[in-house]
This record gives C-alpha cells, sequence and structure tokens, in this order.
C-alpha cells in the first residue's frame, strides 16, 4: 500500500486515543483476532475474566463473532475525534446509530463471514442490537480496560506527545521511524505500508489519523466515509503489559539503587513526565518525584521542559545502567 501525500496532508495528520477502540481492541486480542505480540502475561491474567464475562453477557459472544480482518461493522468503532474524549462519550454514539444503519453495516460484515451461532443470530436480528452490541463494549470496557486504564492511558499519552514531537523536530520520516515495521516514509515523501491491501491511495488535504494503541499492532481504515486511519501499538507497552520484570534472584539493579527507582529508570524506556510515571507505575507523585531528583543527580536521567510539562529521559549511563 502506498499513501501519497501533501503538504497539506502532512500538516494535517494528527494523534488520537481512543478508549472504545481500546475496549474492543482487548476482546480480539483475547479471543486471538489480533496479534498479542508482548501482551502473553495479559492474556493469561485476563482469560478467566473474559470467560466470566460471556456467561454473563451474551452480547460479548455476538460481538466476538464479528470480528474478522475486514469488512467489520464501522459504527462499532467509530474514529476518535482527539486524545481527550471519554469512553462515556465514544459510546453514546454508537447507541445513536440508527438502526437500518446498523442492520446495513451488520450485513455486510457478515457476508461471506462465519455463521454466528444461534443464540448470537438472535441478538444480531433483534431490533435492539444497537443496544445490546453497545451493551457488550461496556462490559469489556469495565471488566477488562477501565480498572487498569490510567497506567495504559499514561503510556499511550506518552507515545502521542513523543511521536508527534519527533514530527515537528524532525519531519515524517523520523516521526513514522519505530512506528511499525512494516510502515516507512520513501524517499519520493510517501507513506508505505507492506500489506494485503496494494493499492495507491491520495489524501485530499484530510490527513491521517494515527491511533496510538496497547491492544492493536497494526490496523488500517481506507473507508471513503471516514478518516484515512492507521492504528499502531504504542511504544512502551512491554513495560507494563509485556513480560515481568527481573525477579529477586536474577536483579541486579533494584538492590543497587532500589526497587522504586529501578522501576522508574526501566519505564523510562521513553521520555515521560511524573504524572505518567506514576499513573504507569501505581506510586505516588511526590515517591516519583524524590526518586527523579535522586536519579538526575546523578547523571542517570535528563529533563527537559515542553511547554508547561518537563519530560524525563534515561541519560547514555541510564541506558546502560538499565540495561
Amino acid at each position: 500500500m502506498l499513501i501519497q501525500v501533501s503538504p497539506a496532508d502532512v500538516a494535517a495528520c494528527r494523534y488520537a486515543i481512543s478508549p472504545l477502540f481500546e475496549a474492543e481492541g482487548a476482546v480480539r486480542t483475547l479471543t486471538g483476532h489480533s496479534q498479542a505480540g508482548v501482551l502473553g502475561p495479559w492474556i493469561r491474567r485476563m482469560r478467566p475474566r473474559l470467560a466470566g464475562l460471556r456467561r454473563a453477557e451474551p452480547a460479548v459472544g455476538a460481538l466476538i463473532s464479528l470480528f474478522r480482518t475486514e469488512d467489520n461493522a464501522d459504527f462499532l468503532h467509530p474514529p476518535p475525534t482527539g486524545p481527550r474524549r471519554s469512553f462515556a462519550d465514544e459510546l453514546a454514539g454508537v447507541r445513536a446509530t440508527p438502526l437500518d444503519r446498523a442492520r446495513a453495516e451488520l450485513e455486510l460484515n457478515l457476508r461471506g463471514h462465519r455463521a454466528p451461532p444461534a443464540y448470537a443470530r438472535r441478538i444480531l436480528d433483534g431490533d435492539d442490537v444497537v443496544d445490546r452490541l453497545a451493551d457488550a463494549l461496556q462490559a469489556a470496557w469495565s471488566t477488562l480496560v477501565e480498572p487498569e486504564w490510567p497506567r495504559l492511558l499514561a503510556v499511550l499519552e506518552r507515545d502521542v506527545v513523543q511521536r508527534a514531537g519527533r514530527v515537528a523536530a524532525y519531519g515524517w520520516a523520523e516521526g513514522l521511524a519505530g512506528l511499525h515495521p512494516l510502515v516507512s516514509w520513501t524517499a519520493n515523501g510517501d507513506i508505505s505500508i507492506r500489506h494485503r491491501d496494494t493499492g495507491r491511495y491520495r489524501l485530499t488535504g484530510g490527513g491521517l489519523l494515527f491511533v496510538s494503541s496497547i491492544f492493536t499492532n497494526l490496523a488500517i481504515s481506507t473507508d471513503p466515509d471516514r478518516p484515512f486511519t492507521v492504528a499502531y501499538r504504542a511504544r512502551g507497552v512491554a513495560d507494563i503489559m509485556g513480560p515481568p520484570s527481573a525477579g529477586p534472584h536474577d536483579d541486579a539493579l533494584g538492590p543497587l539503587i532500589g526497587p522504586g527507582r529501578a522501576a522508574i529508570l526501566r519505564a523510562l524506556a521513553g521520555p515521560a513526565t511524573t504524572s505518567q510515571l506514576a499513573a504507569q507505575l501505581g506510586m505516588s507523585l511526590g515517591g516519583v518525584g524524590g526518586h527523579l531528583a535522586v536519579l538526575h543527580r546523578a547523571g542517570l536521567v535528563a529533563r527537559t521542559r515542553t511547554g508547561r510539562s518537563v519530560l524525563y529521559a534515561r541519560t547514555e549511563r541510564g541506558e546502560t545502567l538499565a540495561s
């Protein structure tokens, strides 16, 4: 896939976070419809919750029966409008979907797809299908995502701030670096994505919508009636969702500088503010601030003011120690 962009498109590109997208993505990941990657430990922890959720709310099973690689019902995941929209606001948009539109999109979704189980078919054929599927998304959010949302949101916000800052400072080639191995900036100033869709797309000044995600590895929407969207896995997900930190028998960093400072140094794989680190690690602001002061005096982290925020990052010495 080749996305041809003009200077107007580059200027119009924006980043967003969608709690609703994360709720659906969590279910997709747990059911094997999205690549797990570093999320293995989270999957093992959450699978029992999903099993209980499916027993308590049959509409979750109906939602799962719709999952496919393409032609998914768009009304279930409207494009996010910015980084700060709440789950409640996004879900209200889903519930406001007219029944005739929902039926048309569900019919397209199921065309050529495996037949849903009988109980799911009854839900999908009901006049209350929009509310039932919205209930499923609400249940997924409340059970799988919301309890850990402050930590997850800290990772997503940090990714957006860092990536948008790189674009502003160094341009799109640097901004897209590390977004995903299949995504790159070409010498002609276009975006190349190695994808089963090999088409060429020309944007018309509306730019691209990049959605930073915990649970989505890479997803692309080329629907002409919606913003051209690329969802990708945020940097730093492995720090809070991936393999557990080294235990007491093979961790030399904790005993050396203390477990709190060791956790902060490891979490600074990418720049972060004090509040982001506190949310991610479940520590108090004062505790994080005190540890950062010690790490800064030791030359292990550097701090840079960006607007009203102070970003901390590992120095070369901190990188060596953390590794």
